[in-house]
């Protein structure tokens, strides 16, 4: 290709001046070819070194200038040997224009050069670099997507871990809250047992009924309709024990009553407001048990209010080794991350209120009336 673009340069000089043909054809024939085959193993021999494209240029445009001033040189010498004349438009051609003009043909020659010879190369090797800092860049974003699938993975194993940390918790506070719920039943049913046997064999009965549906119902979530039915057999026990000193009142939402709730949560709640609150008057104790639900924009709460009449407590805090409101809280801390008790005591009585959101599957469930 450069060979053809010189002589198309030349050719048009040879045919309109032909006069000067004999001296230009061997002024052309000798400094193209020298110069294409000077410039290009200089060329290849410069980045075998490594000296860089740039400087590579650099140095082919001196060798350029020195190939033509050389070659210039040459024609004019040739051109004195076989008696020739070199002149243009009748005039005769100094050395220093004829060497000048040999220095810029080669100039122009190398310019030729490097559109035609290495410009195809320098387009093709930054294409290809370009694709290598492609690869690159792929082969990190492989290694970044890797890494971040490891992560990933160790999360998963990590929130399974705790998974299983939080149910095999929540499966050991059951544990000690079922034994807790049922020694404090037969030492209510203890207290019946010499004065009024009937009585303590008709609770016995219902202690059975609620040890039946803990069996039948493993599962660690129930229906508030569920526990409140439950509830009520227990409170049932502790009324005979403590007759005319302790009743039970029940205001339950007809629509919270298929939500579900951890198993026996209010049990604790309950068994408190007796002991710690309603016995500790002289009598006319009460103890009130209250869900509603709170509807607003998101998915909604359900509230339990278990309230007595008792005196009321100096602080609010469970006292040290209440252990039915510590579980009450664990496990309101491993079911959920938006729940919470909360404890008023007042001179008139205390109140534990649980406020609980509705799970996923509950919308359905949860009715109006």
């Amino acid at each position: 290709m450069v060979l053809g673009v010189s002589l198309l340069a030349v050719l048009p000089q040879l045919f309109f001046e032909r006069r000067n043909a004999v001296p230009k054809l061997l002024f052309y024939g000798i400094e193209a070819p020298v110069l294409f085959v000077g410039l290009s193993l200089h060329y290849e021999r410069a980045l075998r070194r490594s000296l860089g494209t740039m400087r590579t240029l650099l140095a082919n445009l001196a060798l350029a200038a020195v190939l033509g001033t050389f070659s210039a040189a040459v024609v004019l010498l040739t051109v004195v040997m076989l008696g020739l004349s070199l002149d243009v438009q009748g005039r005769h051609v100094p050395l220093s224009a004829m060497l000048f003009f040999g220095m810029f043909w080669g100039l122009l020659l190398c310019a030729i050069w490097a559109l035609g010879f290495v410009f195809p190369f320098a387009a093709e090797d930054a294409r290809l670099r370009a694709l290598e800092a492609d690869a690159h860049r792929l082969e990190a974003d492989k290694l970044k997507l890797e890494a971040d699938t490891h992560r990933l993975e160790a999360d998963k194993l990590k929130l399974e871990a705790e998974q299983l940390r939080s149910a095999a918790e929540l499966a050991y506070l059951r544990s000690q809250l079922e034994p807790h719920f049922l020694l404090n039943t037969l030492n209510a049913i203890a207290g019946l047992v010499t004065k009024h046997p009937k009585e303590a064999r008709r609770l016995l009965g219902c202690l059975g009924d609620l040890l039946r549906d803990s069996l039948r119902e493993p599962e660690e979530m129930q229906t508030i309709g569920e526990q409140v039915s439950w509830l009520r057999r227990y409170a049932e026990i502790l009324e005979s024990r403590h007759v005319g000193a302790l009743q039970f009142r029940w205001e339950i939402e007809r629509a919270a009553e298929r939500v579900l709730v951890p198993r026996l949560l209010l049990q604790p709640l309950m068994e408190n407001a007796v002991n710690h609150g309603a016995l500790q008057r002289s009598g006319d104790g009460e103890v009130t048990l209250r869900v509603s639900l709170e509807r607003g924009d998101g998915a909604g709460h359900v509230v339990c209010t278990v309230e007595d009449n008792g005196p009321g407590v100096p602080a609010v805090e469970p006292r040290p080794g209440a252990f039915g409101l510590h579980s009450v809280r664990r496990r309101l801390e491993l079911k959920y991350d938006d729940a919470s008790l909360r404890l008023e005591s007042t001179a008139r009585g205390t109140q534990a209120v649980v406020r609980l959101p509705l799970v996923d599957d509950e919308p359905s469930r949860v009715h109006a009336p």
